[in-house]
């Protein structure tokens, strides 16, 4: 029986994905998140950036109604969208990826300003093209992640990765050789293709398709 490490502790409904598959599961959180104070003079803009569910779940303590239903929002990923409008936010533009969602804005929004709400582990796509483009961002730092770096004695057929920092805290005491690497998206992959040419990519960013995606490998092998 094919054993899967998934990085990030899964959901009961995700784990359903794993049912009747003839799959084991062995589950950790290898990254944590800590939440960081905003700043008390922030000028916030009408058009935010989200990148990640972690961003606006930091944020939403600091906005009051006015603000959220003030806003349009941009963002990156369908689970972080999904948030957003379940509380209320009116979200104008979601793309699967950071560089994706810049570009749009670069081509479609270019005289808004923004507030850019971020982890202090952000990748660099986002405000490089802004920048490049003259675009006025506040970049804003909301949450920091951690890495649990753990020690796995056992081996896996596959394991899932759900971030490149996922993948960082993974290999800081453990190799990924001789397991299939399960990756969200495609800048995970990167990182994980550091370590192992073995690695196959969900055909949508979400956990469910990364999970999904390692049932049909295993079922077809």
């Amino acid at each position: 029986m094919p054993t899967l490490l998934s990085t990030k502790k899964l959901t009961l409904p995700q784990k359903h994905l794993l049912l009747n598959t003839g799959i084991g599961l062995v589950e950790y959180d290898a990254i944590g998140i800590k939440v960081l104070e905003l700043p008390q003079n922030l000028n916030l803009q009408k058009n935010l950036i989200f990148t990640s569910k972690n961003a606006v779940r930091a944020v939403l303590p600091y906005l009051n109604r006015e603000v959220i239903f003030g806003s349009e929002v941009f963002c990156v990923g369908e689970k972080t969208a999904a948030l957003l409008k379940t509380e209320g936010f009116q979200v104008v533009e979601c793309e699967n990826y950071g560089k994706s969602l810049a570009t749009k804005i670069i081509k479609e929004y270019s005289d808004r300003s923004f507030t850019f709400f971020c982890g202090k582990m952000r990748r660099e796509e986002i405000p490089h093209l802004l920048k490049g483009s003259n675009i006025n961002f506040t970049e804003v730092l909301v949450y920091d992640t951690r890495l649990n770096k753990k020690e796995i004695k056992s081996e896996f057929d596959g394991i899932l990765f759900f971030s490149p920092s996922g993948v960082k805290s993974f290999t800081r005491k453990n190799k990924i050789s001789g397991a299939t690497a399960f990756c969200i998206g495609t800048t995970t992959a990167a990182e994980a293709g550091k370590h192992t040419n073995d690695i196959i990519i969900a055909n949508k960013p979400t956990i469910e398709n990364v999970i999904v995606g390692a049932v049909k490998h295993f079922k077809n092998r």
